[in-house]
């Protein structure tokens, strides 16, 4: 196989523009921080002076700018995207004996979270294309137990949710959506988070949207909800020393609010970067026998990663980093044959697009300020690899 770079050799590619090769990342982090040091700078200072470190000015600021960000009327910040998950089911009233209709091919606090509150995941097996949960097949994993159903929009590509969605409200089903990977992304004319009763968002570090360490965030229009998950995140308290109900110590830190609301105002900014970036590497790996990603028309992905289908997976992951490419594999092994699930009963080929999915997938790099000398690098690897 010849690249389309340059003639076909057996041997590495050569330095770019006669200079040595720096390694390329998966994702670096060091640069958007540098760019924006001086604003960030001081947000930490204005934290640092007011003294109001939980839950301080920042916080209330950075709820008001994600519900207008989210087209939501509340937004109700948490400790970290995994507790965004767990709030939400507690405060929904879900627990023992209930059921949760979700995908096997997420990270572990997809399902988790649904342990922890008593309930049950459900796991339905996913659209080859997308990855993300298959409408078609929920309908039939729904029964007297079911009381929701909790899609994931995967690597930054929105679920299918209207047909969700209109299952769920023909069955009397609650929605909750997972936007931990996709902070920004649109399906039709919404932005995730607002085509269910919630949405669950992740500011880990390395999200499209993230902060300094662990934050999350609950987005909804329903005010009840966002009155139980504010009391739920602080104890149980609405008054110190007075706890109404049993809740849990999951308050945003006022650095991590305050570093957020700088980010934000470059968040369309990165997004739009990230679509060219991916654009950019379906055209470039058009010729080679990768899978590129998906996309719809009745969305916008933003490509929190970058996530091909590849024959000889592992093979290609070892190349990529012996070449100083950064690499990885997003799942796997999927949530149904994981040990801590192994209770539920499924066994290997029981959900086989999620488990060829696991044998396939490696991501990229992707992230706002990666080079098209990078993004080539990484392209000229790639045919290297499959050439020889």
């Amino acid at each position: 196989m010849s690249s389309p770079f340059r003639t076909a050799s057996k041997s590495s590619p050569p330095p770019l523009d006669g200079r040595p090769q720096e390694p390329v990342p998966l994702l670096d982090l060091k640069q958007q921080t540098r760019l924006l040091q001086p604003q960030i700078t001081a947000a930490i200072r204005e934290v640092l002076d007011s003294g109001a470190f939980i839950l301080g000015p920042a916080v209330v600021r950075l709820e008001e700018r994600m519900a207008r960000y989210c087209e939501r009327r509340f937004a109700v910040a948490v400790a970290s995207g995994t507790d965004a998950l767990r709030l939400t089911l507690s405060a929904l009233g879900i627990g023992p004996g209930d059921e949760v209709i979700t995908t096997p091919f997420s990270f572990v606090a997809t399902a988790s979270t649904i342990v922890r509150c008593g309930a049950t995941p459900v796991f339905t097996d996913i659209d080859p294309a997308s990855f993300n949960l298959d409408p078609d097949r929920i309908e039939s994993a729904i029964t007297s137990s079911t009381r929701a159903i909790l899609p994931v929009h995967l690597y930054g590509q929105p679920a299918e949710m209207a047909p969700i969605r209109d299952l769920a409200a023909a069955r009397g089903l609650r929605v909750i959506e997972d936007c931990a990977q996709a902070v920004g992304a649109r399906y039709r004319d919404a932005v995730v988070g607002s085509l269910g009763d919630a949405g669950c968002l992740s500011f880990f570090p390395t999200k499209n949207l993230g902060a300094f360490g662990d934050g999350g965030m609950v987005v909804t229009d329903n005010p009840d909800l966002a009155e139980r998950l504010t009391l739920l995140r602080n104890q149980g308290s609405r008054r110190k020393h007075r706890a109404d109900v049993v809740g849990f110590n999951s308050r945003m830190d006022t650095l991590q609010a305050a570093i957020l609301e700088v980010k934000l105002a470059s968040l369309e900014e990165w997004n739009s970067r990230r679509r060219a970036l991916a654009r950019r590497y379906d055209r470039w790996l058009e010729e080679a026998p990768v899978q590129t990603p998906s996309g719809s028309r009745r969305s916008r992905h933003v490509y929190n990663v970058y996530t091909l289908r590849a024959p000889h997976r592992d093979q290609l992951a070892k190349r990529l980093a012996g070449r100083g490419i950064g690499n990885a594999v997003y799942y796997p092994v999927p949530l149904h044959l994981q040990r801590a699930f192994s209770s539920l009963g499924y066994t290997p080929g029981s959900l086989p697009a999620s488990e060829t999915a696991g044998h396939d997938v490696i991501s990229l790099p992707i992230f706002p300020e990666l080079t098209r000398a990078q993004q080539r690098r990484v392209c000229e690897a790639v045919y290297d690899f499959y050439r020889d």
